[in-house]
């Protein structure tokens, strides 16, 4: 990044059937993505710190590794702490990576960086972020590629604040075709055990999201031919958006943004594609957990579309 970058990285626009979107290069970040003038995510400024993750690609892990400790190999391996309060590893190691821009056309932009090798995480990874749009909305392909001579354990997924319409996620209605939650502890947010969904977690039908508070990872999925998954958000005029995903994705996270800073709190709805459960890298393959061989790639993809 040039020093006279903004703060955010370097910035792309793509554009196509009233579709724009600006790429911040620094997390290959969807920084803001409109259909017609309407805002699809909660956008940030380009010349801004990235807050709550948004529209960051999360890898080689999305969520959380709790207490940043695994074994995977036959060794056990400790990560940096990303998440203080909690203890825990977040959200992977390229959110605040400035990527090199390999192409960008009209309506399309391609970004690349590497993992390096390092400590917790001794694999070496490139991770390719596509973004491109058409008369379907922006679609987001990441793929991950081990470039080293190990076996490397590997996940990823997007971070986007999903706008509705006008007011806060109190106002808007989601439809969420999810089977299953993953219960968490309260104060660390854990993972305990995969649950049907009950109560304020079952919202397979269009549900008033209201004062609810969600923070939970969703799978088993009522999917389409082709095996898409797709999660709808809708204002009280009927115009929303919509996020769907292949079945590379078992896994969602959805989260209401309570946050202690006013302009963030229920600004906008995480809902976060992931190719594994949180916790993976412990949970292993029953949750996820893709293993890279040498030399081999794992493709995700998602789209996020207008209402």
């Amino acid at each position: 990044m040039s020093n006279d970058a903004p703060l955010s990285g370097s910035q792309l626009t793509i554009a196509a059937a009233g579709y724009t979107a600006e790429i911040a290069t620094v997390g290959a970040t969807l920084r803001t993505l409109r259909h017609d003038g309407r805002d699809l995510v909660v956008p940030f400024d380009a010349d801004e710190v990235r807050p709550v993750f948004r529209g960051a690609v999360l890898a080689p892990w999305p969520n959380r590794v709790v207490d940043g400790r695994y074994s995977f190999g036959g060794e056990d391996h400790e990560l940096a702490l990303t998440e203080p309060r909690r203890s825990h590893a977040l959200h992977g190691l390229v959110a605040w990576t400035d990527f090199v821009v390999v192409a960008h056309e009209p309506d399309r932009a391609v970004l690349t960086t590497t993992i390096a090798a390092q400590f917790g995480y001794p694999y070496r990874v490139e991770v390719r972020v596509v973004h491109r749009v058409d008369a379907d909305g922006l679609h987001t392909t990441v793929t991950g590629t081990n470039t080293g001579d190990a076996a490397a354990p590997w996940g990823t997924g997007p971070h986007p604040y999903l706008r509705a319409g006008e007011g806060t996620v109190d106002d808007w209605t989601l439809t969420l075709p999810a089977a299953e939650v993953l219960e968490v502890t309260e104060d660390r947010l854990v993972p305990t055990a995969l649950v049907p969904v009950h109560d304020e977690f079952d919202m397979r039908t269009p549900t008033p999201v209201g004062p609810r508070f969600v923070d939970h990872a969703f799978t088993g999925f009522d999917r389409a031919d082709g095996g898409t998954a797709t999660i709808v958000l809708t204002a009280a005029d009927g115009h929303g958006v919509v996020m769907a995903f292949g079945p590379e994705c078992p896994w969602v996270q959805v989260h209401t943004a309570d946050h202690v800073v006013p302009e963030y709190h229920r600004a906008g709805l995480a809902v976060e594609p992931m190719t594994c459960a949180p916790d993976a890298f412990n949970a292993g393959a029953d949750r996820g957990l893709v293993v890279l061989a040498p030399g081999g790639s794992h493709d995700a993809s998602w789209t996020i579309a207008a209402v």
